[in-house]
């Protein structure tokens, strides 16, 4: 059993990029999330390709973006140019989710497919085949810091269960942290998305590894 770790960006020093992504690259994370909002889809704005672009000379791991759009088909090009290596959409913010993740597929990149708390897991069971990761938000889109929704574990138990048969990443994200990592791992999760709990730390590498740690308890005791 495996686990991915993906620092958010949203929680790092915005006057220290650079040095932000070289830290916790070196603690060992696995991928470098970045949270793009448009301040339509949620009432927030933070950065977009020219910020990506300018990150990536300095990110050896991949990087995983996180579309909070209203017009998330409006930037894949960019995205794909600036060296992403995957992009999640909003099935509520995709009238036509089949050629979103083919369009993603087609710049050469992971196609993955973000739900929202109060949003019904059938609203992805037809697209699933189509998608080749999952991101279940576990607080609501649009902020970091938040408290995790507990009922988000049940619903990545019901996501795993949609997708039996397939091999799919199932990424978390919201509120993620030590003290439930290892319950939506044995729920189903494969990828953890951890802003203040990493880049909130003194000691990322710590922090990281904790995390992984905490993650995995009950598949290595």
């Amino acid at each position: 059993m495996t686990v991915r770790i993906a620092p958010s960006l949203l929680s790092a020093d915005f006057a220290d990029l650079a040095r932000e992504v070289a830290d916790v690259q070196n603690a060992g994370a696995d991928l470098l999330h970045l949270d793009i909002m448009d301040g339509h889809f949620v009432p927030n704005l933070t950065f977009g390709p020219p910020l990506v672009r300018r990150l990536a000379a300095h990110c050896g791991i991949p990087m995983d973006a996180h579309l909070m759009v209203t017009n998330p088909d409006d930037l894949v090009a960019d995205l794909a140019a600036a060296g992403v290596a995957r992009i999640a959409v909003h099935v509520e913010s995709c009238p036509h989710l089949h050629r979103s993740l083919t369009a993603i597929r087609d710049r050469g990149m992971l196609a993955g497919i973000a739900i929202n708390p109060a949003t019904a897991v059938h609203a992805l069971e037809d697209a699933i085949p189509f998608a080749d990761f999952l991101l279940v938000m576990s607080v609501n889109p649009g902020f970091g810091g938040q408290a995790f929704i507990p009922e988000t574990t049940h619903k990545i138990e019901r996501l795993r269960s949609l997708a039996a048969g397939q091999e799919i990443d199932i990424t978390v994200d919201g509120g993620v942290g030590p003290d439930n990592a290892a319950e939506l791992v044995a729920a189903g999760a494969t990828t953890l998305v951890a802003g203040s709990e990493i880049f909130g730390r003194r000691d990322r590498g710590k922090a990281t590894a904790e995390l992984r740690r905490r993650a995995l308890e009950d598949f290595q005791s």
